[in-house]
């Protein structure tokens, strides 16, 4: 991973991981319209969330991080872009 911002998401039984992204984009979006100054580092999170929102299988990350979580185990995915393309990695703790 090169030095591309990292997003944090952390799913739970109540929030799959595309909702928390979706809350997460809105939030950013949300800053972004009420805000005069806004700084790079915030615009290149809207844009790596929005390219992850459309590239994942959120079936398939659903599927994987949800089994975890019923396990009691605690998921956190981490979503950056590497040359412009959507990256993730999930890690079970």
């Amino acid at each position: 991973m090169e030095n591309a911002i990292k997003i944090e998401l952390v799913p739970n039984l109540e929030h799959c991981i595309e909702t928390v992204a979706r809350k997460k984009h809105a939030e950013l979006t949300k800053m972004l319209l009420v805000s005069e100054m806004v700084e790079p580092e915030t615009e290149e999170r809207l844009l790596t969330l929005g390219l992850f929102l459309n590239k994942a299988d959120f079936k398939k990350l659903r599927a994987e991080s949800e089994k975890h979580l019923a396990r009691g185990d605690e998921v956190r995915f981490i979503i950056y872009l590497n040359k412009g393309v959507p990256r993730w990695e999930m890690h079970v703790t």
